[in-house]
């Protein structure tokens, strides 16, 4: 009976908030952007063979938001994150409030709750959120979100960029320790079809034991595009892991598109290791193919097969038919 109550408040402070958030963006909708975006999915389990194969529709996610530019130089963005927390309760997340500062062609710095730089790029090259996140993101190994400060600064064709975070991500405040997660970054387009971004993340130890050590995630990625083709690739390093000495893990992530009459062909390959199998429970293979098509502006569709394999000896592999679908405005 509690469980009941709980979820009908949950629902009625999301019903009230989209309330809010349409009645103001339809006051204000002259001078600036409301931001939706939902991504839900149909899925069917195949991989078991009793005919009990599990099978649902979901709601996987909503970002609810609204952008504001106040003049040439200043602009602020406001998203709500409205996901699945634990069974069918829906939890309101704060993702991005931040403050943009243009103070210059070459110089933007950000303050906030702010998007992060850690696999931003990757995502975009990925192009498929609605269907999977990012490997990184995928596999926890940073947040697209957090609270703290950005810079970018351009030198002709190579793009910059510094962070300062809060490391606990949008959904949690700030640990007791009071550290600080920071990053450098670097994109470059060696090509006019080829562009590579280099990026460092910094995570310090809290403790001062004989194990403990600053974690480092060191992530080269690539874009390549010709034509209806899109290639990407990335390896990401991460030293240190849980500011654990000489405790490392890896991720490989390929991906690649191509369209064709109408249709976007697409396919992704995941491998995750670590030295000495210290993490095997959590290693393996991730792989999605499909197909995709653009029904009309905002509306976008997709079937694939999703497979999971671990790398731990015995390990069932996991396979997944998803029908996904986009709908943003």
């Amino acid at each position: 009976m509690k469980k009941i109550i709980m979820k009908k408040i949950i629902m009625k402070k999301i019903i009230i908030l989209l309330a809010i958030f349409l009645t103001y963006t339809s006051l204000i909708a002259q001078e600036g952007n409301p931001l939706v975006k939902i991504y839900s999915n149909f899925n069917y389990d195949l991989s078991t063979e009793d005919g009990n194969a599990f099978k649902e529709f979901k709601i996987e996610r909503s970002y609810m938001g609204y952008h504001y530019k106040f003049n040439d130089e200043f602009s602020t963005k406001v998203l709500f994150d409205v996901g699945i927390t634990s069974g069918s309760a829906y939890t309101a997340f704060l993702k991005v409030a931040a403050l943009k500062w243009k103070y210059n062609e070459n110089m933007t710095f950000n303050i906030g709750m702010i998007g992060t730089k850690n696999f931003k790029f990757q995502e975009k090259v990925w192009g498929k959120r609605y269907i999977e996140k990012s490997a990184q993101d995928k596999y926890s190994w940073a947040s697209s979100a957090d609270a703290g400060f950005s810079l970018d600064y351009k030198i002709g064709k190579l793009l910059l960029d510094a962070q300062i975070l809060n490391g606990e991500g949008y959904k949690k405040s700030q640990s007791d320790n009071g550290m600080f997660r920071g990053g450098l970054g670097m994109i470059y387009p060696i090509m006019e079809n080829i562009i590579i971004r280099l990026h460092q993340d910094f995570n310090p130890r809290n403790e001062y034991g004989e194990n403990d050590d600053i974690q480092t995630i060191t992530t080269a990625s690539i874009k390549y595009s010709s034509g209806d083709l899109i290639f990407g690739a990335e390896q990401g390093i991460m030293q240190n892991a849980d500011n654990v000495s000489e405790q490392d893990k890896d991720i490989v992530s390929i991906y690649a598109s191509y369209a064709l009459s109408g249709f976007t062909m697409f396919a992704r390959y995941d491998d995750l290791s670590s030295d000495g199998d210290w993490n095997i429970d959590n290693e393996g293979t991730f792989t999605i193919v499909g197909v995709e098509k653009q029904m009309t502006k905002g509306v976008t569709v997709s079937l694939n097969m999703q497979t999971w394999k671990g790398a731990a000896k015995r390990s069932v592999k996991e396979e997944t038919l998803f029908l996904n679908l986009e709908y943003k405005f």
